[in-house]
């Protein structure tokens, strides 16, 4: 653990590095010759100039909030409005989208930031529960997604090969909008099914992505016995007991995400389900701020999970609800408000559909973190959570 004098010392360098990004960033989105389109014109009606005002992230309260419908497609509008001028034409370029449940989905173009946000999160993945050279399994949505690319590239990163699973959250959610509770079941079992038959395969996976559900899902199967069953269907028969955890599959390690990550699950989780065998970080991410790593977990904290952005390439801040300028006390709780700052995307002061409590700097990431993170209560109403 680092002493004080240390810890004050890593928060003032992370703050300069934030700043200085800021000024490149804010130099690359606005100037002409590298610009993005989106950005060029709508600083026509800023009553400020970007190229000059903006010296540190303070600065980006100039901006108005970050309205998501910028990223909704209409017609007559290009998507490559979000194309910076020095990537249109010269490198290739994906879309992802978010849910898509409400309505036309958001959506960011990316050219290398989810290799890079990756690569980093990489950096802190220990070795000896994620093995270089290990094969995935990848147990989360496909579709337009950035996070199943991602976490193939993770695995390539990593020298390994990536597993997949065909899963479409979109129709989960249209299910349980008309309460069809048992279609809902149904689908979760064969999403379930495809990752059991992966295991089945016999291709020696290691490390897993998957979400809380997902997670109480594949435990409760294996469990019942089902990956068993897959194998003695396939021929390769195993002695009964000997394939019932995930333990017993061989994973050592779980990179998992989804807002359900609550202390007393993960305690569960930790406890029952992986059997303190398998190593698991949790993380919150997204398409548009990329990835938060977390705390490590544990009983020394009682399984509090405290995320922290990938700064200075992403930043959140807890603000409060009535006055998004204004950042709560440490321990408070408030709105999490996000600014992406890539060269392939600029996204200041981004209102998040989600709240939580502002935790401290530490050594590992000094600068401000989020915890208990859940719904936005104003909107958590409104808020479908599917089979992931």
């Amino acid at each position: 653990m680092a002493s004080d004098s240390t810890l004050s010392a890593k928060v003032h360098d992370a703050k300069e590095a934030l700043d200085k990004q800021v000024r490149e960033i804010v130099q690359w989105h606005f100037s002409p010759d590298t610009g993005t389109p989106f950005w060029l014109e709508k600083a026509k009606s800023f009553k400020f100039n970007p190229l000059k005002d903006i010296q540190g992230f303070a600065d980006l309260n100039l901006f108005d909030l970050f309205e998501d419908d910028w990223l909704r497609a209409a017609p007559g509008s290009d998507i490559t409005k979000w194309v910076p001028r020095a990537y249109l034409g010269k490198k290739p370029v994906y879309v992802f989208e978010t849910g898509g449940t409400t309505g036309i989905p958001k959506s960011r173009i990316v050219v290398e930031d989810h290799w890079i946000d990756y690569e980093q999160m990489s950096d802190t993945l220990p070795d000896e529960h994620f093995p270089k050279g290990s094969h995935w399994l990848m147990l989360g949505p496909s579709g337009p997604r950035r996070l199943r690319l991602a976490i193939e590239h993770l695995a390539q990163h990593r020298g390994g090969i990536c597993f997949c699973v065909d899963l479409d959250p979109r129709w989960v959610v249209k299910l349980l909008k008309d309460r069809k509770i048992d279609e809902v079941q149904r689908y979760k079992d064969h999403c379930i099914d495809q990752a059991l038959t992966i295991l089945a395969a016999g291709h020696n996976i290691k490390c897993m992505f998957t979400t809380p559900k997902l997670l109480e899902s594949l435990d409760a199967a294996l469990r019942a016995g089902k990956l068993e069953e897959k194998r003695r269907a396939i021929g390769h028969p195993v002695p009964e007991g000997s394939l019932r955890s995930i333990p017993d599959t061989g994973i050592t390690g779980i990179f998992s995400g989804g807002t359900e990550f609550t202390p007393q699950f993960t305690r569960e989780a930790m406890e029952e389900m992986l059997e303190n065998k398998v190593y698991m970080t949790p993380t919150y991410g997204n398409t548009l701020m990329g990835l938060a790593c977390s705390k490590p977990v544990g009983p020394h904290d009682g399984y509090k999970i405290s995320y922290y952005a990938p700064q200075p390439r992403a930043a959140i801040q807890v603000v409060e609800f009535n006055d998004y300028t204004k950042v709560v006390d440490y321990g408070q709780t408030g709105r999490v408000l996000l600014t992406t700052l890539t060269k392939e995307f600029f996204m200041p002061r981004f209102p998040e559909r989600d709240e939580g409590e502002r935790e401290m700097p530490f050594d590992k990431f000094p600068w401000d973190g989020v915890s208990g993170v859940r719904p936005f209560h104003e909107i958590a109403t409104q808020t479908t959570v599917g089979v992931y």
